[in-house]
């Protein structure tokens, strides 16, 4: 968890660490995502353990893809209406609460053994997520430098990359079964919360912001999170594959190493290559984004996704396969997030940053919600090909939309 701390810690430290004033760990939005950075290290433990759980229950890769669908989905939902919630109660409050319903749902997790309590608990989870999530992606976009938007984005992408990365491993690294996971999960969830109560008064006031740092009026917010999805369509399709890659193919990708023979922790050290291709391709999309036109790069990223949805028809044959494609789905869907953020914060201003990031999970939770029942569906029926035709279609939409990504203009704003 120290590695996590540092990660965010250096990725906002160029952003919030004015002369004078303290170091970067004391501003209140690096602590926000430092906290974030432990949510999400808490979910990439337990997400795959529960896929696994419920596959040694007999349960197959269809319903535990509907059930690893119930958290993406409920930030699908909500996302759409949060930057209103965020206006009027802030950014912090927001936080607070959500980590609090992820730490609640996280210790029923642990706490229960029954798959209805488990989904009631996924969507209180799953809502706590959509506060969380939107709160620190707005504001890290839009205190952002112009010119150092791709590499800011990129090393707070990597902090999160890190923490998906190091959670999959932890029942392998410290011997842990199923049920122990659940229980660190719902500690380090713990530790995420109290880092936010550690926060004490108002926000700082960012540019253009109200002095208490609560924001704006809600009917202050002219652009609306569907009138971001109308103005950047093509981005948001694209974050929407970046969520089935990155975000949906975690607990289908574990159940699908344990059909195949693999042990818990082999089949979850799936999931956790896919945090490390994450960690490792944020930073250098996000420098490659202030440097190339993102067309190109998007063009690049949906031709490498092509080649390893192919390869994994050739899994059955070949088990090795599956922590290479998860490799390359967890690093270029993660850097489809980062990069579509990255457009986002050069296509708005103001407040109407706020829409432009939460159209862009709107289209990534989507794909993190349908991901998982689409291509467990798919491999459930037609086996390791089936599931590579599908996701070889999603990569070639990628490739599509990549040439519609607009280039630098003026900004939109509220």
């Amino acid at each position: 968890m120290i590695r996590i701390k540092v990660c965010a810690a250096l990725s906002l430290s160029p952003i919030f660490d004015p002369p004078g004033k303290g170091p970067a760990l004391t501003h209140p939005v690096v602590r926000i995502a430092l906290a974030t950075a432990l949510l999400v290290a808490s979910f990439s433990m337990y997400a795959p353990v529960l896929a696994v759980m419920l596959q040694q229950r007999g349960h197959g890769t269809a319903a535990i893809g509907a059930f690893a669908m119930i958290g993406f989905s409920c930030i699908a939902l909500l996302i759409p209406v949060m930057p209103r919630i965020l206006a009027h109660f802030g950014e912090l409050q927001a936080c607070r609460t959500g980590a609090a319903m992820n730490f609640v749902a996280t210790t029923a997790f642990a706490s229960f053994d029954n798959l209805a309590v488990w989904c009631l608990f996924a969507v209180l989870g799953g809502s706590g997520s959509a506060a969380v999530w939107n709160a620190t992606e707005a504001l890290i976009a839009r205190h952002s430098p112009p010119g150092q938007r791709g590499r800011i984005t990129g090393l707070y992408q990597s902090a999160l990359g890190a923490a998906m990365a190091l959670g999959p491993f932890a029942p392998a690294v410290f011997h842990m079964s199923g049920p122990q996971t659940l229980v660190v999960a719902a500690l380090v969830q713990g530790l995420g919360l109290a880092t936010l109560w550690t926060i004490r008064g108002a926000m700082p006031a960012a540019p253009g912001s109200h002095p208490q740092g609560l924001g704006p009026d809600a009917n202050e917010l002219a652009l609306s999170t569907w009138g971001a999805l109308k103005a950047v369509p093509a981005l948001a399709l694209i974050a929407f594959a970046g969520g089935v890659f990155e975000g949906g193919l975690s607990a289908v990708s574990a159940a699908n190493g344990a059909a195949l023979g693999l042990s818990m922790p082999q089949a979850v050290s799936i999931v956790g290559v896919l945090g490390v291709g994450s960690f490792l391709f944020q930073l250098p999309a996000g420098l490659l984004a202030d440097r190339a036109l993102p067309s190109r790069v998007f063009a690049a990223a949906g031709t490498l996704l092509l080649m390893s949805s192919v390869s994994l028809a050739f899994s059955g044959a070949a088990p090795w396969l599956l922590w290479g494609c998860a490799f390359v789905w967890g690093g270029v869907g993660g850097a489809l997030y980062t990069l579509t953020m990255i457009r986002v914060a050069h296509q708005f201003k103001g407040q109407a940053t706020a829409a432009g990031t939460a159209a862009m999970i709107t289209g990534y939770t989507l794909g993190g919600a349908t991901g998982p029942l689409m291509s467990g569906a798919a491999l459930q029926g037609w086996g390791a090909p089936g599931m590579a035709l599908w996701l070889a279609l999603l990569s070639g939409m990628v490739v599509y939309f990549a040439a519609r990504v607009p280039p630098d203009s003026a900004a939109l704003s509220s």
